[in-house]
């Protein structure tokens, strides 16, 4: 059988209705860009306002409060695919939210950025998220002021970076003069008979001022390292390694970048060795030396590092 035929009815002027001194409060400030709700004689604040209490039916009282801007989701539905007439072409979500200050809740859209057509809910859409209204630049007294309630912002991403210089003391820049030359320099505790490199002017273990310098050679054994998944400029390619490093002859570790091996490579007892920069690059700076690179030499036992972990 044939199917019955729509029957539509249109209003081609539009349809006009009285909204009363309630619900007109309420549009007319959302027209000012606020939001009111009105207390019922048992204290309730109701959002949207209406003319009766919705629990006792009695007349509401004649207090108006201002709510939110900011409220809480309480329940939300997922919009994958909007209909035509759904305020947005992409996915988007219905949500109730309770202003700041309200009993109850209004239902409307709530926009979480741009996604394609069918795409699941992101996973911050949660209730109880904190939202805010956004409305519309021309207000005109209708709900539709509000354009939409975004999400309130809880994290940035700011492009920003720190520079800062760092002037070494005596023993430091001593130190530096060493590298300068291509030479790694350390001072030997007359206590512990340790050479402390970089130089400090003190042995860390034993608390004494140190002067005697030993030259050391540029070639040592990774103690123990962390690989890294950050960018970091000074570094060849993430990830990198940055690891600690036992100089031949060193009673204590120094901190430096691990390269020339993949990172999954890089293991505790390797023999490296200083990868030095072109000699007219060099400075009184410790980036003349690129990093520690491996060396064709049997790794050193476990049992001969673990001490300087």
């Amino acid at each position: 059988m044939p199917s019955e035929p729509n029957h539509v009815v249109a209003f081609p002027g539009g349809y006009t209705r009285s909204v009363g001194p309630v619900i007109g409060r309420f549009l007319s400030e959302l027209r000012d860009g606020r939001m009111v709700g009105v207390r019922t004689a048992g204290g309730r604040v109701i959002v949207p306002p209406q003319e009766c209490d919705p629990d006792t039916g009695e007349d509401v009282t004649d207090e108006f409060v201002e709510v939110g801007p900011a409220g809480t989701v309480t329940t939300w539905s997922w919009v994958p695919n909007p209909a035509e007439e759904h305020p947005f072409d992409r996915p988007f979500a219905w949500a109730l939210v309770r202003p700041d200050g309200a009993d109850t809740a209004l239902l409307h859209a709530l926009d979480l950025g741009v996604f394609e057509a069918g795409a699941k809910p992101p996973k911050f859409l949660k209730t109880g998220m904190r939202v805010r209204p956004k409305y519309r630049a021309e207000r005109t007294g209708t709900i539709g002021d509000i354009e939409c309630f975004l999400p309130e912002v809880t994290m940035i991403n700011p492009k920003a970076g720190l520079e800062y210089r760092l002037k070494g003391g005596r023993a430091l820049g001593r130190f530096l003069e060493g590298v300068a030359e291509g030479r790694l320099i350390g001072h030997r505790c007359q206590v512990c008979e340790k050479v402390i490199v970089p130089m400090k002017g003190f042995c860390p273990r034993d608390g004494v001022p140190t002067s005697e310098e030993v030259e050391l050679p540029d070639t040592g054994t990774v103690t123990t390292f962390a690989v890294n998944n950050i960018p970091d400029p000074r570094a060849p390619e993430v990830p990198f390694v940055s690891g600690y490093v036992l100089l031949d002859g060193a009673g204590l570790t120094m901190l430096t970048l691990v390269a020339g091996i993949p990172a999954d490579q890089v293991r505790m007892g390797m023999r490296v060795k200083a990868a030095w920069r072109p000699r007219e690059e060099w400075t009184n700076s410790m980036s003349n030396i690129k990093w520690f690179e491996p060396i064709d030499e049997p790794d050193v036992p476990f049992e001969e590092i673990k001490d300087y972990m």
